[in-house]
């Protein structure tokens, strides 16, 4: 069992930027396709971003393109999540979540290990 600890999360006004990390146990980051998924209150957990061990990244496009990036470390074993532009609508937990290389990397099924999550507050 893979343990992934998220942290970052917070309590921000909208328009500011927050810096979520993952960290992993070692070598997990670079071989694991690695990805972030974010739950609000009555809601269904919704992918957010994903990145490949070889490095092609995804994004959930309706709600995050141009705001959000995915990155990794692999000597850190961390993966970043960089959130700028928050709004209201992206108060939710936030996870983050290991994958088998290859998987599909948008579906929540596809991951194998999640960590616990991380809250993320925009008031409106």
């Amino acid at each position: 069992q893979v343990q992934l600890v998220e942290s970052g999360g917070g309590l921000v006004q909208a328009g500011d930027s927050l810096r979520l990390s993952c960290t992993a146990p070692p070598r997990t980051v670079m071989w694991y396709t690695m990805g972030w998924f974010r739950q609000a209150p009555g809601k269904e957990r919704e992918f957010v971003a994903a990145i490949s061990r070889s490095g092609p990244t995804t994004y959930n496009e309706d709600s995050v393109k141009g705001r959000f990036a995915i990155s990794r470390d692999n000597a850190k074993n961390t993966v970043y999540l960089q959130m700028n532009s928050l709004k209201p609508e992206d108060t939710a937990v936030y996870f983050c979540a290991a994958a088998q290389p290859g998987a599909p990397s948008r579906g929540a099924g596809s991951y194998v290990n999640w960590g616990r999550g991380t809250q993320v507050t925009v008031p409106t």
